[in-house]
């Protein structure tokens, strides 16, 4: 029994029912959607939006999110975040947003799923390698790589390449930090300014609040989980965040009403509250930015001048003191930076191996990467690595650089 429950005296609680909301006439419907750059029949089972959703979840590249750095590689922990409980984590969130704001929530969910599906092994650590190596030939960007994922190099339909996913959830993409327009003169960016020229994505307009909810939540979901992630590798204390906005008072908060509970219960129930907190905050602000700007419909919402899913001013300032203090202590702390210099030199070892000599690759990248065009070999070879989970990376250099008898090539 846990100190400080009264549980001989607990009485069990009914929460109130929640009726599905009316949907919200700015919304998405899937029954309106602009539909797929190649046509296919309606599944008799699911709407448009859920369809993306399922085909997302069945893709490879979701799959080996589950081996893909958040912040410590995946051998450092077994409780930490990775790519993909933190993807589902922000899915979770999205969906929350959705429902209180009477939107699309299997839409939110799919573009959450998907946000970080273009993501390298190590996290932004592979990320800042693969954009140094890559900038002579157009660079590294993760958002444009989830769209070449999802529009191209997942291989799984004959008829097709990519996953052929409707038109809001590709927008959703592509668009949801914001209108990309403005970008596509970026070298990274030319995949998505070639793209299907016939196929508008409406680059220079904001994407669907559904895209929108799912942008937030990523931000609602890192902040607080970070938290939880550093206490528990023992990078900062609980102490540590007394006096940090947003964290502190919650913490006092907790440690009011449950005197005696430990710090493990303190940490998860303050992380609970505030990721809360700052749900809370989102809908109001939401809510009276859609007022404000008389939304009536998605075309409203895609003209706007400005996001209208966001954090209020106030919890902004407090999320940027945040951000700083996990920065200092978290991110740069000498034991990530570590792992980040490692992973750094591993992935760059094997990229000037592979356009040295691209007959190293494996068959299926060796035939797209042996071609007298640097710039097609470097984007196949900037492909398979980016493709390649934590492990597999560091399984697959041992492989290349350490001529061991017993390891199996």
């Amino acid at each position: 029994m846990r100190r400080g429950r009264a549980i001989a005296k607990a009485r069990p609680s009914k929460e109130p029912h929640t009726l599905i909301p009316e949907r919200a006439p700015y919304a998405e419907y899937p029954e309106h959607s602009r539909g797929r750059l190649t046509p296919e029949p309606i599944s008799r089972t699911r709407n448009a939006y859920a369809r993306d959703r399922d085909r997302i979840i069945h893709a490879t590249a979701f799959r080996r999110l589950k081996e893909k750095t958040q912040v410590f590689v995946a051998h450092e922990g077994d409780h930490y975040r990775t790519r993909l409980t933190h993807s589902l984590e922000v899915a979770q969130i999205a969906r929350s947003l959705a429902h209180a704001l009477r939107l699309d929530t299997d839409l939110a969910e799919t573009v959450a799923l998907a946000h970080d599906l273009g993501h390298p092994p190590f996290g932004h650590a592979g990320e800042d390698e693969l954009q140094a190596r890559m900038e002579p030939w157009g660079g590294f960007d993760h958002n444009v790589q989830t769209f070449r994922v999802v529009t191209r190099l997942e291989e799984r339909y004959p008829g097709f390449d990519g996953l052929n996913l409707s038109w809001e959830t590709v927008e959703g993409v592509v668009k949801h930090n914001g209108p990309v327009s403005h970008r596509l003169d970026e070298p990274a960016w030319k995949a998505i300014a070639d793209y299907a020229p016939g196929w508008d994505l409406r680059l220079g307009t904001f994407a669907s609040l559904e895209a929108q909810a799912a942008a937030i939540a990523d931000d609602v979901a890192y902040n607080n989980h970070d938290v939880d992630d550093g206490v528990q590798a023992g990078l900062f204390t609980l102490e540590d965040l007394a006096d940090v906005p947003l964290i502190g008072p919650v913490l006092h908060g907790v440690r009011r009403d449950w005197p005696d509970i430990d710090d493990r219960m303190i940490r998860i129930e303050a992380v609970r509250r505030m990721i809360g907190a700052m749900v809370e905050d989102v809908l109001a602000e939401t809510e009276t930015r859609i007022e404000a700007a008389n939304i009536r419909s998605s075309e409203d919402v895609r003209t706007a001048d400005r996001m209208l899913v966001a954090f209020s001013p106030g919890m902004l300032a407090d999320l940027g003191v945040l951000r700083k203090f996990l920065f200092e202590r978290m991110y740069r702390h000498y034991r990530v930076n570590r792992t980040r210099s490692q992973a750094r030199r591993l992935l760059g070892e094997m990229f000037e191996l592979f356009m040295a000599e691209p007959a190293t690759l494996p068959p299926e990248w060796s035939g797209r990467a042996d071609v007298a065009d640097q710039a097609r070999r470097a984007r196949a070879v900037c492909d398979y690595i980016a493709g390649m989970t934590d492990r597999y990376a560091i399984e697959e250099h041992r492989k290349l650089f350490s001529l061991d008898l017993a390891l199996d090539l």
